[in-house]
């Protein structure tokens, strides 16, 4: 038997493969797949090698119908001990193809195992191919082992020995692939263990927010695969492939890291004047105080003090009303305004305001807790998680994590920040972690300035902003399909 040239096409079409696969198993797969191919054999057994013995991980027989392994199961036998009487073990120990015509006629190894086989199944083992899987760095990966080469009338044969180095030459090309593979998983590995890291301090610094970024994660995945599944309805013409979800995790994971900068004073400010109403308390038991001191002194009447005790109680009472209040419309605007210039004068001039121009702008504002300044440098966490991520090194496959995460406060009209982008400057997954994000602070359950949403209305508000042209509609509809599917399920 001489090789033709379709068999150099083939082999060198196994190489292109090989080299672009980048899933594990189905780079295992084509091994097996493969090397039956090229010696034209009915069956194979592929082992990796673990834990110092041989696992099984595939095995196949066209004659039989036998395939195991190749939907991800796990095979039920027992791993092959490193022992040389094994032909495997053998073959793995001393990095060296053995090829066996007759498996019944040899003693040089231990055959009973597939003897036992055979007697069981009624298959005849006869001609067996072994090659190690090492690596360029001869480390052993695992052993292809192939099973009765047949003839071109379909007879069990030996191997040709002239496909000792095709195969040799396909297990060393998988075992680059595969150590490849091992280095990209492991430094995937590392990016997300750093990532796990700093968002677990994100968590740890605050008790607000805290499941914030899982949350958003949870809804990203549950988005993108719904959004996969209407791709294979034909419903839509995107689809979430293992690559870009993955990348998209680790996005969502991420995207506010640069909150680790935000002032605590900020990120747990829980109302208004949060821990500062201890000191509006404290100045108004002092108001009252010097009014009863002026009363003593006959600076006022005892009419007139009782008025002003009375008017510092219904004031601060207003306080903390206005303090947890959802939003301040324009009464009670008016009346912050007019409480701000009240103030008690001493004997001696000095002046003490009801309220500080800080307590003021605090109680002043509209909706939420954050003043102006504050809300700014609360904003402000998008730049510095551009920053942080600047520093990192990301692997190719998450190239693209930066930019979606440094833009997920963009509107598509240009009115988010940090740099007002919009409409197709937007990627799909900015958009998308733009619509979990803003639903997740509306149905959040742990933010103490503000009760949880149901869903409902948070997918009216969200599609409210999309009417505004703020965000994508289909997301929106599409999360609120999806989380209508998710309660089904559960």
């Amino acid at each position: 038997m001489h090789l033709q040239y379709k068999d150099f096409e083939k082999i060198m079409d196994i190489g292109i493969r090989l080299s672009t696969e980048r899933d594990r198993n189905r780079l295992l797969m084509t091994i097996l797949d493969k090397g039956m191919e090229i010696t034209n054999c009915d069956a194979s057994t592929l082992y990796l090698y673990e834990n110092d013995e041989l696992t099984f991980k595939y095995m196949k027989t066209l004659s039989k119908g036998v395939s195991r392994g190749m939907d991800g199961e796990s095979i039920d036998l027992p791993p092959v001990p490193m022992r040389e009487e094994n032909v495997c073990s053998y073959a793995a120990i001393h990095r060296e193809v053995v090829n066996i015509p007759d498996v019944y006629a040899s003693s040089q190894f231990d055959f009973s195992g597939p003897r036992q086989y055979d007697n069981l199944t009624g298959y005849r083992t006869q001609s067996q191919l072994v090659v190690p899987l090492a690596n360029n760095e001869n480390e052993l990966i695992g052993v292809l082992q192939l099973i009765n080469a047949m003839d071109e009338k379909g007879n069990v044969t030996a191997f040709d020995e002239q496909y000792e180095i095709i195969i040799c030459a396909l297990g060393s090309m998988a075992a680059i692939e595969l150590t490849n593979l091992s280095y990209v998983e492991a430094l995937k590995t590392q990016i997300y263990s750093f990532v796990e890291a700093l968002t677990t301090a994100l968590e740890e610094r605050t008790p607000y927010n805290a499941l914030h970024t899982r949350n958003v994660e949870k809804y990203a995945s549950l988005l993108a695969d719904y959004i996969t599944q209407l791709h294979k309805e034909g419903k839509c013409e995107v689809a979430f492939d293992p690559a870009r979800k993955e990348q998209l995790m680790l996005a969502a994971l991420i995207h506010d890291i640069g909150k680790m900068v935000v002032p605590l004073s900020i990120m747990n400010k829980a109302t208004r004047l949060d821990k500062e109403l201890e000191k509006v308390d404290a100045r108004f038991d002092l108001l009252k105080a010097l009014y009863e001191i002026d009363m003593l002194r006959g600076r006022i009447t005892q009419e007139e003090y009782e008025k002003t005790i009375d008017n510092l109680e219904s004031e601060l009472a207003f306080i903390h009303e206005i303090d947890v209040i959802g939003y301040v419309d324009d009464e009670a605007y008016e009346h912050i305004e007019r409480l701000s210039k009240k103030k008690h004068i001493n004997e001696d001039g000095s002046v003490l305001p009801y309220l500080t121009d800080r307590e003021t702008a605090c109680l002043s504002i509209r909706s939420g807790t954050l003043t102006v300044q504050e809300r700014k440098e609360m904003e402000n966490h998008v730049v510095m998680t551009s920053r942080i991520l600047d520093k990192v090194q990301f692997y190719k496959g998450f190239s693209m994590v930066p930019k979606w995460v440094g833009a997920h406060h963009e509107y598509l009209d240009g009115s988010g920040y940090p740099n007002h982008l919009k409409g197709e400057e937007l990627d799909l997954e900015t958009r998308l972690l733009t619509v979990v994000d803003i639903y997740d602070a509306l149905a959040a359950t742990d933010r103490p300035y503000k009760k949880p949403i149901p869903r409902d209305k948070a997918i009216e508000i969200l599609k409210s902003m999309a009417d505004k042209g703020k965000v994508d509609l289909r997301l929106v509809e599409w999360l609120d399909e999806a989380l209508r599917q998710d309660e089904k399920i559960i």
